[in-house]
């Protein structure tokens, strides 16, 4: 479990965060998004200790950072966005290094190393060169790094950052097995990537917690109402103006007409579900309905109203 409490780090007269509060369950894997520069690489680096916070505090499983730093990151695998590999290496050499560092050695490393060959799908490429692997196995190498000591707590910023949409595919399915056993916390700019991959998510805009919740409740918050699009045709303007009389849950936004065919833009609240008296009063009406389709949000629209202004310095 990740408890965050009024989490805060100045950079000089900047304030990178600002008092940030956010908790992460075990079992749980969570998106953290924001523009560049609104403080999600800061978050994480002190998140793993590697920043000290200014002020407020970082609960890893019941440890504070301040006082147990080396335990947490003993329960931490930590993929940055720069993936720290030596490409003269092999991927069996730099494991090795890696493990020997969190002294893991002899038959203990052996079976870390059959463990993320195995989860990291490594086997075709442990005795290459690392800087003969494509970008997806480095990405893999970082992650089997990250993963040596079998943590129960992954953090990787920017996992997919330039993988082709093959290896994204990859990447994002061995992260969602990773989520089966532990607590995943992961940034991406690649929305998409993350509204098919996570939980949940944070939005973080100038330093501070904007939004929290699943890509769901994100995107139902944002539209409020839910927006229905109608076209039909022999709708005559009489029983277009009737419509919201009949049916008093529903507005008529607007109302087009081309050729034979009205245009009309709806919406009504999510308490209610209209559509079924719609088609009623439709057949009453002699209308034909061609089409009647919810205007859903995506992630993308959420995210750019939510950071419109320029981001912070983080």
């Amino acid at each position: 479990m990740i408890k965050i409490s009024n989490l805060r780090k100045n950079y000089g007269s900047v304030e990178a965060v600002k008092s940030i509060d956010f908790e992460i369950n075990d079992g749980e894997i969570v998106g953290f998004l924001g523009a560049n520069g609104a403080g999600k690489t800061t978050t994480l680096k002190m998140i793993t200790g590697y920043l000290a916070p200014t002020s407020g505090t970082v609960e890893i499983n019941g440890l504070d950072i301040g006082e147990s730093q080396l335990e947490i990151q003993q329960q931490i695998g930590y993929l940055p966005e720069t993936n720290p590999l030596y490409g003269e290496m092999s991927v069996h050499e730099y494991l090795d290094f890696i493990a020997q560092i969190r002294n893991i050695t002899g038959k203990d490393f052996t079976t870390a190393l059959r463990r993320v060959v195995d989860k990291c799908g490594l086997k075709g490429v442990v005795h290459k060169s690392i800087s003969s692997c494509s970008k997806g196995y480095r990405q893999r190498i970082g992650l089997a790094a990250a993963m040596i000591h079998d943590p129960d707590i992954l953090i990787l910023d920017e996992p997919v950052t330039g993988l082709d949409p093959n290896q994204i595919v990859e990447i994002r399915e061995l992260i969602k097995d990773l989520g089966k056993e532990k607590l995943v916390l992961m940034s991406s700019h690649i929305l998409q990537e993350i509204q098919a991959t996570v939980d949940r998510i944070l939005i973080i805009d100038k330093g501070e917690i904007i939004a929290d919740g699943t890509s769901e409740e994100l995107m139902n918050n944002f539209m409020g109402n839910v927006k229905l699009k109608v076209e039909a045709k022999n709708a005559d303007d009489e029983s277009v103006a009737g419509l919201s009389a009949k049916i008093p849950e529903l507005t008529v936004k607007s109302s087009e007409k081309t050729d034979d065919v009205h245009r009309l833009n709806l919406e009504y609240s999510r308490e209610f579900d209209p559509r079924e008296a719609l088609f009623h009063y439709a057949v009453e009406s002699g209308w034909v309905i061609v089409n009647m389709t919810p205007q859903t949000a995506n992630l993308e629209d959420v995210f750019r109203t939510m950071t419109a202004s320029e981001g912070g310095n983080g």
